[in-house]
Parts: C-alpha cells; structure tokens; sequence
C-alpha cells in the first residue's frame, strides 16, 4: 500500500527538484501558525482532530464538490482541537491548497500527505500547516526520518510521527520524535482494531504527545482512548459520511 502511495508522489518531487535546481525555493509562510501542541493540550486528554478528506483508498469517494472553507468553519465551531487536510491528489483527492483555504478560522492544520523528501517538508512550511504527518516506515532508517523532523521544526511545523508496528516506534524514538499517532489500521488488509492501539500506549513516555487514529468513531470510543493515555483521538470517515457534521464532531467531543 505505501509503495503506490511513495509511486503516487514521484511526479510532485521531481517538479519541487526541478523548481529547487532552478532556484524557485518556496519562501517559508510569514503569517501566524498556531501551535498544534498546545491545541492538543488545551482540549487534551481525548481531543478530537477533525479530518477532512474527498475521498480514500478503503472508502472512496466520501463527498462531491466539497466546499473546504465550509467544513474548517464547521470545525472549528464544534470543538475540533485541530483540522488534518488530506492533500495528496491520486487516492484522496486533496490538494496543498486546502491548506490555505482552511486556514481562516485559525485552527491549527495537519498535513496528511505522504511525505519522504526534504523538499516536500520545505514546500509544507510555505504553507499555513501548523503540523505535518511523517510516516515512519516511508523513511530509508531512523537518519532520514530525523532529517525530516528536524528540517520541519526549524520553521515551527510539529512533526507527527505515525506508527504501525514496534519496529516503527523503535525507528520513531531513535529519530527523536516526540509526538507518536499510533495508525489502527492493518495495510495488508486494511481492517482496522484498537487493539492496536490498547497495546502501543503502555510504551507512552513522559513528555510525549500520543494521537489514536482511524477506526475511532462513537464518543464511548474517544473516552476510553482518552482513559489510556491518548491526549488526540484523529476521526476522518465517520465525521466525512455524517448527515451533518457539526452535530457529529459536537457529539465526538461530549458537547452534546
């Protein structure tokens, strides 16, 4: 699954090298970025990260004509501690533009992407991303994922460092992460368990800021990844193929 994901972004990183050995280096965002730590935190243990996402490979498409502006106001209004914007084209339908579109209520965002060269970390940190996802196992050794984190945080982007298996976290410690999203979802077959992420949050460390994602979808299940030690729960699907949203993530978040 992750090697058509990687295939699925050649085009994109041979452009930004192209762009880079032409001297066109995107200029680092100027505007706010909010801290998608402290977002957590302040709505933490259990606070919700809000996904938005056209489509996905286990799904499908999961909405028409979404308007993005829409969905990060909704968002925002019932309690998302933080947005996670899909921008990856082929399988999710999204685009780094969502970014921008999003940014208007002034939650943080976390780029959903599949990212494993420098540039591609250099071309989030043009954007108004106040975090950006890197998943372990898409990185050669633990040099190269500390390589990434590293060059995401100089310009204040929070690297989150997602997880399938121990081997992953080992990877993900070695590189100095600090902020773990344990992924529930098998990617051989594509079921999901929170067994998966029962099992991983005993290895929580202080200091360590923990997401649960996928397979999240009542408020029963948030309180009981919050009761383990998760201080963000991330649900994309449930919230995409609600009746209405808003009442959704309100619902997810106990407000309702």
């Amino acid at each position: 699954m992750l090697d058509k994901f990687r295939e699925a972004k050649q085009l994109e990183i041979e452009s930004l090298r192209k762009d880079f050995a032409e001297g066109r280096i995107p200029a680092a965002y100027q505007g706010e970025r909010p801290s998608f730590v402290d977002a957590i935190r302040a709505k933490g243990p259990g606070a919700i990260i809000a996904e938005f996402k056209p489509a996905s490979p286990s799904k499908g498409v999961l909405g028409e004509n979404l308007n993005p502006l829409d969905w990060a106001e909704t968002y925002a209004k019932n309690g998302a501690a933080a947005i996670s914007v899909l921008t990856e084209h082929k399988y999710f339908k999204g685009t780094p533009d969502f970014l921008f579109m999003m940014n208007g209520p002034g939650v943080p965002l976390l780029r959903k992407d599949f990212i494993f060269d420098p540039l591609q970390v250099a071309m989030t940190a043009s954007s108004p991303a106040s975090a950006m996802l890197l998943i372990a196992r898409m990185c050669d050794d633990a040099a190269h994922l500390r390589q990434l984190i590293e060059i995401a945080r100089m310009p204040g982007l929070a690297p989150v460092v997602e997880i399938f298996d121990q081997a992953d976290l080992d990877m993900a410690r070695e590189a100095g992460a600090d902020i773990i999203q344990v992924n529930n979802r098998d990617l051989d077959t594509l079921q999901v368990t929170l067994d998966q992420a029962r099992k991983f949050i005993t290895q929580k460390k202080e200091g360590e800021l923990w997401i649960c994602a996928s397979g999240v979808n009542e408020r029963a299940e948030v309180e009981e990844m919050a009761s383990l030690g998760y201080d963000a729960v991330l649900i994309g699907t449930s919230l995409m193929r609600a009746e209405n949203p808003g009442e959704k993530l309100a619902e997810l978040t106990g407000a309702k």
